[in-house]
């Protein structure tokens, strides 16, 4: 396991267009072979409540790697001809105008993918009904405009899965939208593509988690149309990781609560405990995890990782 003095927390690369989001560095690249391409490197920074902690978490974000690589496998064989993925290579080396010392440090942590046109609509499957879905539940008894019957508790499982489309923000919170306005933000025959798909994606990977005892409660997509040709949606991001999904032993799910998690629930709790004190009031800069927090917290995604793909 790596120290924390080598965490990886930025990137700054001889390349193109470099953007910086709470956890992942983008830049425009080429690939050795020519082909125009984005490298999206996950950094091991960790954000919580949209404030990035001044440390990360050393590892993590190869972590977050090999779980998107491993989805994006099953689902290019699961989905064969009708859903493509933007996963072009997860090999530094791929990347044109990189030394050999850039390359050591990006090994296991980058996703080399086709260019795209993002489509500005987070596409959320929820198959539970937990965070903002159950707050906006005991409001309306509904979500994202989705009527949902009387009486159901907080990790209730739902009666079937349903899509609830979300704003992209760049900065601050996602904000959840109807179906029928994020048809009018891109579009009706590409909505009701990208919602037939997300719930494919996501039955597929619930029925496929529960085999391995872990319930994939919720989960978000993201989709581009690709530049390099082609009119039909790409899966692009990362698909199903701890950061995008929530994740729930199945050996400890009861509903009426809120469920332990494979995720950086342990980092929440720790920043709560302090705002509950008076001591942060959740507004950057970020503070300093202590080690044990860290540990911890790796140890939920190296967990998730074992358990979902058995190695």
């Amino acid at each position: 396991m790596q120290t924390m003095s080598e965490a990886v927390l930025s990137t700054d690369l001889p390349l193109k267009g470099r953007r910086q989001g709470k956890v992942r560095d983008i830049y425009q690249c080429e690939t050795k072979s020519g082909q125009p391409a984005l490298l999206i490197i996950a950094s091991d920074r960790v954000s919580a409540f949209d404030v990035v902690m001044r440390n990360g978490i050393p590892g993590k974000g190869v972590m977050l790697t090999k779980i998107s690589t491993f989805w994006f496998d099953m689902i290019a064989e699961h989905f064969k001809g009708q859903l493509e993925h933007h996963l072009i290579s997860t090999d530094p080396a791929d990347v044109a105008g990189l030394t050999d010392e850039q390359v050591d440090q990006l090994r296991g942590r980058v996703m080399v993918g086709r260019r795209a046109k993002v489509v500005p609509i987070e596409c959320v499957v929820r198959g539970y009904l937990a965070g903002s879905g159950w707050k906006e539940y005991q409001k309306s008894q509904s979500v994202c405009g989705v009527p949902l019957p009387v009486g159901l508790t907080q990790c209730d499982k739902l009666p079937e899965p349903i899509f609830t489309p979300a704003t992209k923000e760049d900065e601050g919170h996602d904000e959840n939208i109807s179906f029928e306005t994020a048809c009018e933000l891109v579009g009706e025959p590409l909505m009701t593509k990208l919602k037939t798909l997300s719930l494919d994606i996501y039955k597929m990977a619930h029925d496929y988690a529960k085999q391995r005892g872990i319930i994939l409660a919720d989960t978000k997509f993201e989709f581009g149309i690709p530049i390099d040709g082609g009119d039909e949606p790409i899966l692009i991001d990362e698909a199903l990781t701890p950061d995008s999904s929530r994740f729930w032993p199945a050996d400890q799910y009861k509903p009426g609560q809120d469920q332990p998690s494979f995720d950086k629930q342990i980092v929440r709790n720790y920043l709560q405990e302090l705002v509950d004190a008076g001591r942060w009031n959740k507004m950057p800069p970020g503070l300093e995890l202590p080690n044990e927090v860290v540990t911890k917290t790796l140890n939920k995604y190296q967990q998730a990782f074992d358990e979902l793909t058995g190695s």
